[in-house]
């Protein structure tokens, strides 16, 4: 890991109503003022999810019934992610907040568990691992885009301490950083906010991808994923964005009508392998697609991003950003050859995508 000074002038723990962790990340001479959280929570419960092992695919899957009572587009002035000085409104008990972090009510993981073994009959396993929502913003009409440069920074910053946090846990294998962002998309809330979540497994993606890469060494000797930004750069129809840190460009193969990938200039598993000055570029980039992916339509692009990034091995750091709008009034509905088959049709070409992105 690269040592870096934090933005951060402190990190501020807090206690909400039912135990749960919450967070605040502030800005350098600001300071939270949380207050006690009055809200009659029920008692927290470590077993409301399960992890059970599809036999035919190798794959485990999370099965977790109380995200069914998780709030539904609530009215703006009941948004449990502004700011609640009061104590009996939020899941942020103060009157102003920079960045914050708090786990999951609804939780699709949490809890501390052994490891886990494949079974061989019906046997679910608890779902261990742990859930965080991270809320970019105190204002409600924000977007990642639209943050100030040294906000953007923060938020990053709090994905790194995270990561850094999680990974330290027995339990936790694989940390994912990602944003929904979109009704489109199955968002539920509009504040502009992501979620972090820690697995007790490498995901499938995850795993697929290292496979790739571990023969991609074996047959020429290098990294896949270092290799595959140099041929993208090479050939220069699909960069989309280029500086002396980062590279984003639209994928060779893109599955999605809109999909941008960002990657480092150099080799790196994750945020914590990146100095200061390239976490200032990796905020920057980041917001800059963002900001050209919102100006593709008339209304803000849903999207989803996520952080890809590893603990070790072949796996490279990188975002990928898709969003299912597949023209300004269309979307991209997953039918059965992508969702059965998991083999992906897209109706955009990307060099003609990267070719709009740069011009925006």
């Amino acid at each position: 890991m690269v040592e870096n000074p934090s933005l951060t002038d402190s990190v501020t723990a807090w206690t909400l109503a039912d135990g749960r962790d919450l967070l605040f990340f502030n800005l350098p001479g600001r300071a939270p003022a949380p207050v006690p959280d009055l809200r009659p929570l029920p008692p927290r419960s470590e077993s409301l999810s399960e992890l059970r092992f599809d036999q035919t695919t190798g794959q485990w899957v999370i099965i977790a019934p109380a995200r069914q009572d998780r709030t539904y587009l609530p009215p703006r002035g009941e948004c449990p992610l502004c700011p609640g000085p009061t104590g009996l409104t939020s899941e942020i008990p103060a009157q102003d907040y920079d960045v914050v972090v708090f786990e999951n009510r609804f939780a699709s993981l949490s809890g501390s568990g052994g490891g886990l073994s494949a079974s061989s009959e019906f046997d679910p396993v608890p779902g261990s691992g742990r859930c965080e929502v991270i809320c970019f913003s105190s204002d409600h009409d924000s977007s990642f885009a639209s943050l100030a440069p040294t906000q953007a920074r923060l938020v990053v910053e709090a994905w790194r301490h995270r990561t850094a946090d999680l990974l330290g846990r027995p339990e936790i294998a694989q940390v994912f950083c990602f944003e929904n962002r979109g009704e489109e998309i199955g968002v539920t809330l509009t504040h502009p906010h992501g979620q972090i979540y820690g697995y007790p497994f490498l995901t499938p993606r995850t795993e697929q991808m290292l496979r790739h890469a571990s023969l991609y060494r074996e047959q020429h000797g290098s990294n896949l994923f270092g290799d595959l930004v140099a041929r993208e750069v090479a050939d220069g129809r699909r960069i989309v964005s280029r500086d002396w840190a980062f590279t984003a460009f639209v994928p060779f193969a893109a599955r999605w009508p809109v999909e941008v990938h960002i990657y480092p200039n150099r080799f790196v598993h994750s945020l914590l392998d990146l100095s200061g000055a390239e976490l200032d570029a990796f905020s920057a980039m980041y917001q800059d697609v963002l900001q050209r992916l919102d100006r593709m339509y008339d209304a803000p692009l849903p999207y989803m991003a996520g952080l890809h990034q590893y603990p070790e091995g072949e796996g490279c750091f990188h975002v990928e950003i898709i969003s299912t709008r597949r023209s300004a009034d269309k979307l991209k509905y997953l039918a059965s050859s992508e969702s059965v088959m998991d083999a992906f049709i897209n109706d955009v070409v990307p060099e003609t995508l990267a070719e709009r992105l740069r011009s925006l």
